[in-house]
């Protein structure tokens, strides 16, 4: 079974999500993306994962989100993922993967959604 997720320890949201697979007898392969920041290109794909715009992957809470200019919709999908490469904070989380398809687990209880639709 492919199972990861993108994964933020300090986050209770993520740590709930990885949780709740666990609690499932799953171990998925855990991406600490703030570690290792993903490419570009690992980015592209989860988009394609997911089913949405590149701005859904953005945390606008974060203080890079206002410096960089991020709010600016004249941005392409090419410089928001870059920004995101750059400044892995800003990547939304938990992201669980699973079987080519992808989910923001917010709230965390849609990481089971995920794995029952498989």
């Amino acid at each position: 079974m492919s199972l990861s997720i993108f994964h933020n320890p300090r986050c209770s949201k993520s740590r709930e999500a990885l949780a709740l697979l666990q609690q499932r007898g799953l171990e998925p392969t855990v991406i600490e993306y703030l570690k290792t920041a993903p490419s570009v290109e690992a980015l592209t794909q989860l988009l394609g994962q997911l089913g949405l715009p590149a701005r859904a992957l953005l945390r606008t809470g974060e203080d890079a989100y206002q410096s960089l200019g991020l709010a600016d919709e004249s941005l392409s999908d090419a410089q928001l993922l870059q920004a995101i490469a750059d400044a892995p904070i800003l990547l939304q989380r938990p992201i669980v993967v699973h079987q080519g398809r992808a989910v923001i687990a917010r709230p965390p209880e849609l990481a089971l959604m995920l794995l029952d639709r498989a």
